[in-house]
């Protein structure tokens, strides 16, 4: 395998990932014979078959399914490798691959257009999840920042906190516990809830302090979206705990209502993270400083903006 070529693997792993080398071909620009030449270059290379050929398909023999892996990581280091390279002749270029958990979504777009207005030629791909997978994503370097909340103690990842994130309890602004100063917890329950999925970092903080309050909640629906939270809450289908950033223009507006319950909000912080042990290209190292210096102003910066759309609305209401 010393011997293998850059363009041998990468060949081996479009036609791993497409199963097809007629679509390798159109792909990576190749006549078909050019494509099973490069296979069959590699085959000889391992010694091994890495594809069983069925008619016009192929699949993966148990070689191939073991090299792809290895093959995508020479690949990717490869290209990592470049991007450093480009990265030193200027740090205004170059791509970032930044995980979000779905809550961070409200926030995070905010903080990178201002640092694009800094690196205006810098490339950034986002890519969310709930906090599960976005921590699996940056442990196998899928992405190369992460904004989560505090990551769990023994996961092997540094961590920069940024900004305080609050969770509240929401109602429909017709609910009738909208109006009131105080509520206790023991009100709710016979309220049915509206909550986020297993993973999300969400329900954890709520599930943990309704354990800690003994406090069992009358769940109706979970969803994975907290668009469609929202949506549910505003409908009367329930009260649903959720970020506070999630929800600044519904309150700007009077479609939802924080509940004060007492014992709410619950704080937890925004942080940027980064795998520990892997260097930071210089771009990414540039990212994580500016969201960890400017992350909180922004955050800030747009809870006051939320503020005057609530401003806004009750001068025209009146």
């Amino acid at each position: 395998m010393r011997h293998a070529t850059v363009r041998q693997l990468q060949v081996f792993v479009e036609a791993a990932r497409l199963l097809s080398f007629a679509r390798v071909s159109e792909r990576l620009h190749l006549t078909p014979a050019a494509i099973s030449f490069q296979i069959k270059q590699l085959e000889t290379l391992t010694g091994l078959a890495l594809f069983e050929r069925i008619g016009r398909s192929v699949r993966l023999t148990d070689a191939g399914r073991h090299l792809v892996g290895y093959a995508e990581m020479i690949l990717k280091a490869l290209g990592d490798a470049d991007q450093v390279l480009t990265s030193l002749k200027s740090l205004k270029g170059g791509r970032v691959t930044v995980g979000l958990v779905s809550t961070a979504m409200y926030v995070v777009p905010h903080i990178l257009a201002s640092f694009r207005a800094v690196y205006p030629d810098a490339t950034i791909r986002l890519v969310d999840g709930n906090r599960r997978e976005v921590l699996d994503f940056l442990l196998k370097g899928d992405v190369d920042l992460a904004v989560m909340g505090r990551p769990p103690e023994g996961a092997d990842v540094d961590a920069k906190a940024f900004a305080p994130h609050p969770t509240v309890i929401v109602a429909a602004a017709s609910h009738p516990f909208a109006g009131r100063r105080r509520v206790q917890l023991a009100e709710l329950a016979g309220q049915e809830f509206v909550i986020r999925e297993d993973g999300s970092g969400t329900r954890a903080l709520l599930e943990d302090f309704f354990t800690r309050q003994s406090f069992t909640p009358r769940i109706s629906m979970t969803s994975n979206s907290n668009e469609t939270i929202k949506q549910a809450v505003i409908a009367g289908m329930g009260i649903a705990g959720i970020s506070r950033h999630t929800i600044g223009l519904e309150l700007g507006l009077g479609l939802l209502k924080v509940l004060p319950v007492e014992g709410l909000p619950l704080m937890r912080t925004w942080y940027v993270a980064h795998r520990r042990g892997m260097p930071l290209m210089p771009l990414h190292e540039s990212l994580r400083d500016f969201i960890a210096d400017q992350g909180r102003h922004i955050v800030g910066r747009l809870e006051k903006l939320h503020r005057a759309v609530a401003s806004a609305a009750r001068t025209v209401a009146t």
